[in-house]
């Protein structure tokens, strides 16, 4: 895992410098709004998603240059999320990557705005960014996928399932099926950018990738679920503990924590058996899966 640690360290780096050259500045008009963009977006976060876009670019034989816009997108659209996440009205949170949550550090009008016009951004540059080398049937596949993953049968509407769901006892498929959503679908569409930017793909070699990122979706959820409860609010950069304060059906609620620990190697496993066609230049992805459940934060 040395590999991945310096691979993870290069590509954070990567996509902050990807991500500040395509933020508004903020000194531009309406400055407080830009400001808010910038606050939310830098210095800080795991850079998950983009993460799996680079990686997986790397075992379709793409370079970086050609993913930096796709990972710039996603990732916009994840913060975003974060930022209305965070809400008085959602989940009333005031902490988020070690530092105020948006709406504490401005307000809440300015917290809406800025999550609305980051989710703008990312579609603007689908469309837009000289970075993406795809053509036109490729950047609309493109802006499809990212449109599904984030909308009412994507992440937005996982988060209304959520919501729905407080103090409630779920089924695990009835979980299952609320994170495939809210978490999982964000993190299949980091892959699917990825493959959608080779637009000879194999249909097969395709499904295969879809079906690693729906596996790791939930197992980054679950291990979510495992740290709001072992881990501790200056680790996790958020507040730990959440989940449980406001009677939020977990994994570990429904299984155990051992039983939780299980689900999230069974879907590792999983993942890795989808990519048995790849050899090393997948590897990275390997590495990805393995480190989403072990991870401290």
């Amino acid at each position: 895992m040395s590999n991945l640690k310096a691979y993870l360290t290069a590509c954070q780096n990567r996509v902050e410098r990807a991500l500040d050259a395509r933020l508004p500045g903020e000194n531009i008009l309406p400055q407080t709004l830009h400001q808010a963009m910038r606050y939310s977006v830098l210095d800080g976060g795991k850079r998950t998603r983009p993460l799996l876009t680079y990686a997986t670019g790397q075992a379709l034989g793409l370079s970086e240059d050609q993913l930096d816009a796709q990972a710039c997108a996603v990732e916009f659209i994840h913060v975003y999320s974060l930022i209305h996440d965070d809400l008085p009205a959602m989940d009333n949170d005031d902490l988020r990557r070690g530092k105020p949550t948006c709406h504490k550090a401005y307000d809440e009008a300015t917290a809406i705005l800025a999550g609305d016009a980051l989710q703008a951004l990312a579609f603007d540059i689908l469309a837009n960014d000289p970075a993406i080398q795809a053509g036109a049937e490729a950047r609309v596949k493109m802006i499809a996928a990212l449109t599904r993953a984030s909308g009412s049968q994507g992440m937005v509407g996982g988060q209304a399932i959520d919501l729905g769901s407080v103090g409630r006892k779920l089924t695990l498929p009835e979980l299952e099926n609320m994170h495939i959503h809210k978490t999982g679908a964000l993190i299949r569409a980091s892959v699917n950018l990825a493959s959608l930017s080779k637009p000879d793909l194999d249909t097969e070699v395709a499904k295969k990738l879809d079906h690693y990122a729906k596996c790791i979706g939930l197992s980054f959820q679950v291990k979510d679920d495992i740290l709001d409860v072992e881990s501790d609010t200056a680790t996790l950069g958020k507040t730990q503990g959440k989940d449980v304060d406001n009677d939020k059906p977990t994994y570990p609620a429904l299984l155990g924590m051992a039983g939780a620990k299980e689900k999230a190697q069974e879907l590792h496993e999983q993942a890795v058996a989808s990519l048995a066609g790849f050899g090393s230049e997948a590897d990275l992805l390997r590495d990805l899966s393995l480190y989403i459940i072990e991870r401290t934060h």
